[in-house]
């Protein structure tokens, strides 16, 4: 009796699973590739982010043949950008740009990169409690400059290479500062030699930065604490090659 007590509650219990489901069926599952592609724009352009991806995904599943589904690919990956999901946007960028190295909007794959990875050096918590940028893992920014170029080169004449050129100037500074920040820690607590080196880093990696001249002033007094004077000489004549005036007060210093 006991047993079946318990299997009639069991095949109630799924009788009323699938009656649940049955109740809650897609309502996108009559919708054509052209009503999807329509609806997920539509949800983008209302800032319904979420919703969008949700519309292009099953766009892509249901109708992977059609002319829509391309051109999903890509949005879908700005729709992600937008949900805050910098990890999924990348993956959509990347997978768009491997099934479509030739697509006319291709360049645009590339560009969405450096946005999705400039974004991730603001991290969640420093929306609410900002802090010194220096401050902040640089890896997403090198990852950036490295997306920007990428379109610079091989896309020179895309409509997105001028601002992508813009903020990689924006970006070589920011990524000069953060040496700089590093160095002078190394120089508060004694560590003249890393000093140096961080210093010499700005120069080789980011010749055109506005870090250049703090560079060279770090490396002369680093130099100078670690009695390289030829070093320390050096890297003041290339100083006063650049600024006569700072080059004079640290060699009165």
């Amino acid at each position: 009796m006991r047993q079946f007590t318990l299997a009639l509650l069991t095949a109630l219990l799924t009788i009323t699973l699938i009656a649940g489901c049955a109740g809650r069926q897609d309502p996108t599952r009559d919708w054509s590739a052209s009503q999807l592609y329509m609806e997920a724009r539509a949800a983008l352009d209302q800032g319904n982010f979420d919703q969008a991806v949700g519309y292009y995904e099953s766009l892509e599943a249901r109708f992977p043949f059609s002319r829509f589904a391309q051109q999903a690919q890509l949005e879908v990956a700005y729709a992600y950008y937008r949900a805050d999901e910098p990890d999924m946007a990348l993956a959509a960028a990347d997978r768009f740009i491997q099934i479509n190295p030739r697509h006319p909007y291709v360049d645009y794959a590339y560009y969405l990169k450096g946005l999705v990875n400039a974004k991730r050096h603001q991290g969640f918590v420093d929306r609410w409690f900002p802090r010194d940028p220096r401050e902040r893992d640089p890896e997403p920014l090198r990852q950036a400059f490295e997306d920007f170029g990428n379109l610079v080169r091989n896309f020179p004449d895309s409509q997105y290479a001028d601002d992508a050129r813009q903020r990689m100037i924006y970006l070589r500074n920011m990524l000069a500062g953060h040496e700089l920040y590093v160095a002078e820690f190394y120089m508060r607590r004694g560590a003249w030699l890393a000093a140096a080196q961080r210093g010499r880093t700005v120069l080789e990696r980011y010749p055109e930065s506005d870090a250049t001249l703090d560079a060279l002033e770090i490396m002369v007094r680093a130099y100078r604490e670690l009695e390289l004077d030829d070093l320390a000489e050096d890297a003041l004549r290339v100083l006063e090659m650049n600024d006569a005036e700072r080059a004079a007060r640290l060699r009165d210093a």
